[in-house]
């Protein structure tokens, strides 16, 4: 089928839907905006009558807190100070606004730490299924207060791609404050214009699209792109929309053509895979040759020593780390089965000469396939 037929397809099969919704949408310079949260709760409440099971991500907390205390957010522990004054007040306003209409909210908060450990994973993922259960509408935010640099998600586009695969949702909508993803940045290129359809994600130039990352790494459309690619991996849709059409979530599951649709991949990864990928962050890099990268891309093969030109980073064996080119592009991310000073020892031989460099061959691969995803998007 065409793309706007999945579209129709998709959106009126979905059940279970994951909606993320930032700061750009739900506040302004004085801080949280009611309207904007109350008119989110009216179409969330509509669809949820509808029989859908709803989570909603959401930002704003420090933004509310901003408005609370109007100090100065300059540094980490003034943001997250904000964030732990601000959170309860989103809270109250998404409590209210969603009760009007009869539905009961839940506060959910995490870090990157809740979802890496597969304990704490399942943890998560047994909570989420009881409150669905019980038709109740998670609020999920980071957990800013306590989070450190590296338990943070990064932004919560990457958060919302992460509760996607946690949930096993079929549909993720992302909130943003344009109406959808342009050819070319806007900002810059006055002829750039709004694609109603994403064929390809994994095959975009995000740099180049978005003309790089914005200048903390976080937020805006680079974030959302990467985010919708992630999550096709995993075969699921992203509808990409303005929160502030007017009832625009609503209308487009109406079937109204509105915001961007970014179509899932041909071919979708392991929930498992996906977690190895996402749920952690890369302790190192590995550079390989340029037989080696198409190896990985193309065939789907394991990374043997032979393939190896350097290493970087100190890490231990069943650590997580880059794939990348002598060039430095990406190819994938995997587990390996070395330690660090091992695969330096090794890299550039045969497998066969394992066992005589370090004095036993316990793998023949320095990263098996099977932990292994190509075309990450990280």
């Amino acid at each position: 089928m065409d793309w706007k037929q999945e579209r129709e397809h998709a959106i009126r099969a979905a059940r279970r839907v994951v909606v993320k919704v930032g700061s750009a949408v739900l506040t302004t310079p004085q801080g949280l905006d009611l309207r904007v949260v109350n008119r989110l709760a009216d179409q969330m409440a509509g669809l949820h009558d509808r029989g859908l099971e709803l989570v909603l991500v959401s930002s704003g907390a420090v933004a509310a807190g901003r408005r609370a205390v109007q100090g100065e957010l300059s540094g980490l522990p003034a943001r997250q100070a904000a964030s732990a004054v601000g959170q309860g007040r989103l809270m109250h306003a998404y409590d209210e606004a969603f009760g009007r209409y009869g539905c009961v909210t839940a506060q959910i908060l995490l870090t990157l730490d809740d979802l890496r450990s597969r304990k704490r994973f399942l943890n998560a993922l047994n909570t989420f299924r009881t409150l669905l259960d019980w038709r109740v509408v998670p609020i999920v935010n980071e957990n800013d207060t306590v989070a450190v640099q590296e338990l943070e998600f990064g932004d919560n586009d990457a958060l919302g791609s992460l509760v996607v695969n946690l949930i096993d949702a079929d549909l993720f909508v992302n909130l943003t404050s344009a109406g959808g993803v342009f050819d070319a940045n806007p900002a810059a290129n006055p002829a750039a214009r709004q694609l109603d359809c994403i064929e390809d994600i994994c095959g975009l130039d995000l740099d180049a699209m978005c003309s790089g990352k914005t200048a903390d790494g976080t937020g805006g459309m680079y974030s959302k792109l990467l985010a919708a690619r992630r999550v096709a991996q995993l075969g699921v849709p992203t509808l990409i929309l303005s929160g502030r059409e007017f009832f625009g979530l609503q209308r487009a599951f109406d079937g109204e053509a509105l915001g961007t649709w970014v179509r899932p991949a041909g071919k979708r990864i392991s929930h498992r895979k996906f977690w190895l990928a996402y749920n952690n962050k890369p302790a190192g890099s590995i550079i390989v040759d340029a037989g080696a990268a198409r190896a990985l891309a193309e065939q789907g093969k394991s990374l043997l020593p032979a393939g190896i030109r350097e290493v970087e980073g100190t890490f231990g064996a069943g650590a997580l780390v880059r794939i990348v080119t002598e060039g430095g592009k990406a190819v994938a991310v995997g587990l390996t089965n070395y330690k660090a000073a091992d695969l330096r020892r090794i890299m550039g031989h045969k497998s066969a000469a394992i066992a005589e460099l370090l004095g036993s061959c316990p793998y023949p691969e320095a990263v098996h396939r099977d932990n292994l995803l190509p075309d990450a998007a990280l």
